[in-house]
């Protein structure tokens, strides 16, 4: 029998896969859940801002910030399942703090033709409602020369002054030099001492 040289097989070019695995996926949907986040928050946003009269502004600007922080909240939420982790959840409840911050900034910023009135509004009590949000108590007293509408950014913070959630309130005509009471409810269940502060207001 005739015996044949043997030969070595010369390998062939290394294929380097991308890791797959439920993590990966999780971590590429989180990040698609942060940018619809931001789709969202800027389309409702963008309502306001739009040629409408002060009235259908003012209930444009509340559905805005329920919108957008609802939208952030289910994004971050998300991110830090991916992630996990207690620095992952620190960072989503930064996230959702800071877009319903700009949610409610951008609610009172876009009443046209509106007038400062943060002097109008004072801050009453803060409690804790029966579903775990923050309860902050207003009174909005009108000092102008005609009756007016008010829509109020209230931010939320820890007692070191840490911003946690923030929410635009919504107050129909007030008469002048009348007083009407108010309550801003937070987006978010905040836990341990909670403070709230008028951080924007404007009447129309």
């Amino acid at each position: 029998m005739d015996r044949q040289p043997l030969t070595r097989a010369t390998p062939g070019p290394r294929v380097t896969a991308r890791p797959q695995g439920p993590l990966g996926n999780r971590r590429r949907r989180a990040v698609a859940g942060v940018s619809a986040a931001v789709v969202v928050g800027a389309v409702a946003l963008a309502g306001c801002s739009s040629g409408t009269s002060p009235g259908s502004a003012a209930s444009q600007a509340a559905s805005a910030v329920q919108k957008a922080a609802s939208a952030a909240a289910s994004a971050a939420s998300a991110l830090a399942s991916a992630a996990g982790g207690a620095g992952a959840a620190i960072a989503s409840a930064e996230a959702r703090a800071s877009a319903a911050v700009s949610a409610a900034s951008s609610a009172v910023a876009g009443i046209k033709g509106g007038l400062d009135a943060k002097g109008d509004v004072t801050v009453g009590a803060v409690t804790t409602g029966t579903d775990g949000k923050t309860l902050a108590q207003l009174t909005v007293t009108n000092h102008g020369q005609q009756s007016y509408r008010y829509v109020i950014q209230v931010n939320f913070t820890d007692e070191n002054g840490k911003l946690l959630d923030a929410t635009a309130v919504t107050v129909p005509d007030v008469a002048v030099g009348q007083g009407i009471q108010a309550t801003a409810r937070s987006n978010l269940s905040l836990s341990g001492t909670v403070k709230a502060e008028v951080a924007n207001a404007v009447r129309f």
